[in-house]
């Protein structure tokens, strides 16, 4: 896990003097995927999370397995506590369920 940071803040900082800008989150989403993707036969092993704000200012979360596939989600979490925040972060920020609240009547 380590290694991999190191890489990327390596690749980071080479990414900021080439361009002498800061790396967009969907830029170091790819980033990422293409670093695990790249050691697939010899995989970190890191099953990470990726946050920040993409080109519009909107916030953005990536999810990826030891192999580099990811994915754009609306939340995420990984590691041993993942199965225990899930159910918390499901009932609280996706969408209320029709049958769970009572509709209301509009004027």
């Amino acid at each position: 896990m380590k290694a991999l940071q190191k890489l990327l803040a390596a690749r980071h900082l080479i990414y900021q003097h080439q361009h002498n800008k800061q790396m967009s989150c969907p830029a170091m989403g790819q980033l990422l995927s293409n670093t695990l993707y790249y050691k697939r036969f010899f995989p970190y092993y890191t099953f990470n999370v990726l946050g920040g704000l993409d080109n519009e200012g909107k916030g953005c979360v990536y999810t990826y397995d030891a192999v580099g596939s990811y994915e754009r989600v609306g939340y995420s979490a990984q590691g041993s506590g993942s199965v225990l925040i899930m159910p918390f972060l499901d009932n609280q920020l996706k969408s209320p369920s029709p049958l769970l609240l009572p509709a209301q009547v509009q004027p």
